[in-house]
Order: C-alpha cells, then sequence, then structure tokens
C-alpha cells in the first residue's frame, strides 16, 4: 500500500483504489479495491461516458463503505464493449495526439 494511503487509513479514514491491472494491485494490496477489466488509464470507462463512470464510482463508493474482508479485489462486471489490446492503445493513442496535433513525447528510460 502506498505511503499516502497507509497515513490516510492510520487516521481513521478509509480508502478504496479503482484499479484495472489486477496483478499490480494484488501486489501493492490496498486496504480495498475495485477491478474494472478497461484498458490501462480508464478505470472509470470511456471518455464522456458520464452515466457508465457514475455507475462505477456509485459501486466503488459502495463498496467502500460495506467492504469486510481487509485486502479483498472487488470485480465490476462492467463490459468496454469491444476488444483492446496494446496494438489498439497505441493506435488510438496514436490517433489522439495526431488530432489534437501534437508530437508523440520521446520516451527516455529513468537512470
Amino acid at each position: 500500500m502506498g505511503l499516502i494511503a497507509r497515513i490516510i487509513e492510520e487516521g481513521g479514514i478509509p480508502t478504496i483504489t479503482i484499479g484495472s491491472c489486477r496483478d499490480i494491485m494484488a501486489l501493492v494490496k490496498p486496504p480495498r479495491a475495485i477491478f474494472v477489466d478497461f484498458p490501462l488509464g480508464h478505470q472509470c470507462g470511456k471518455p464522456y461516458d458520464t452515466a457508465l463512470q457514475m455507475r462505477i464510482l456509485k459501486d466503488t463508493l459502495k463498496n467502500l463503505v460495506e467492504a469486510s474482508v481487509p485486502g479483498e479485489i472487488v470485480d465490476l462486471t462492467y463490459s468496454w464493449g469491444e476488444p483492446f489490446d496494446w496494438e489498439s492503445y497505441e493506435r488510438n493513442l496514436m490517433e489522439m495526439i495526431k488530432e489534437e496535433s501534437h508530437a508523440p513525447p520521446a520516451w527516455v528510460p529513468k537512470k
């Protein structure tokens, strides 16, 4: 669990994580967690789909209140609606960058 979440939890304020990478969530072991099988970075759904975003947030807050098993990862069964993989993720990213007229950022590993 991250330092900030630990401090908040120790102060008596419950926290919950929404994630879309189950294996990392299992390693991090947040006190309460919601998993959605969506592309990375889209834990609350597609842009502008406010109805879905609201349902995910309501389900998350409900779990925050009702969670009884520490460290449990609860799966939400929402569907992205189309297949997603790294290839389509990169393609969609490049299309978005092109639409916004920005050059893709250069990626340099940290030293």
